[in-house]
């Protein structure tokens, strides 16, 4: 690409070359503005930002609803002494622990821990770690060794947008 634009300046003029640069350069900035409001509107859409403002006990119960609209049948634990589980949940003769952590920071290799430990507490099958944010580098290390699927913000928002997607398509045929 930079071979063919020095080869056309070197045979047109200098302020040719200059509009055509800036010309470029306002196609790529309207290219990224126009996908940084997508990816706003994406995150308005999902619901992701009341995630962020909920207490950890709501978002416990926001997340049972949103498995229970994957086909989960969900039980949410207690609230201390849960054994390292926030949910269980069952489907199709499988069960799968879930630590959940609404979080700002970066979930720890604690909450790897922790789910691992209610594995054989609960009887399950797969454990689950599930935040609104990310994870440490030593939670995803202890998480892939073990098999625990982690579940960070954009794994989430792809969750909460298919089930905002269900609750509109039932709310456009309930019109009908």
């Amino acid at each position: 690409m930079g071979f063919l634009f020095a080869f056309w300046l070197s045979h047109y003029s200098v302020v040719a070359g200059i509009i055509w640069g800036l010309v470029l350069g306002g196609i790529g900035l309207i290219i990224i503005i126009v996908y940084q409001s997508m990816q706003e509107a994406r995150l308005k859409r999902s619901g992701i930002l009341e995630v962020d403002k909920m207490t950890g006990r709501t978002f416990e119960n926001y997340l049972g609803h949103l498995f229970r609209s994957q086909g989960y049948r969900v039980k949410v634990t207690r609230e201390s002494g849960d054994y390292g589980a926030d949910l269980v949940l069952e489907k199709n003769g499988s069960k799968i622990v879930v630590q959940a952590k609404r979080y700002q920071k970066n979930v720890s290799i604690k909450a790897v821990q922790e789910v691992q430990a209610s594995l054989a507490y609960y009887g399950a099958q797969q454990g689950w770690v599930v935040t609104n944010s990310g994870f440490t580098a030593s939670a995803v290390n202890l998480a892939r060794s073990n098999g625990i699927r982690l579940v960070g913000r954009k794994e989430l928002m792809n969750l909460m947008l298919t089930l905002n997607d269900k609750s509109d398509a039932k709310k456009q045929s309930a019109r009908i």
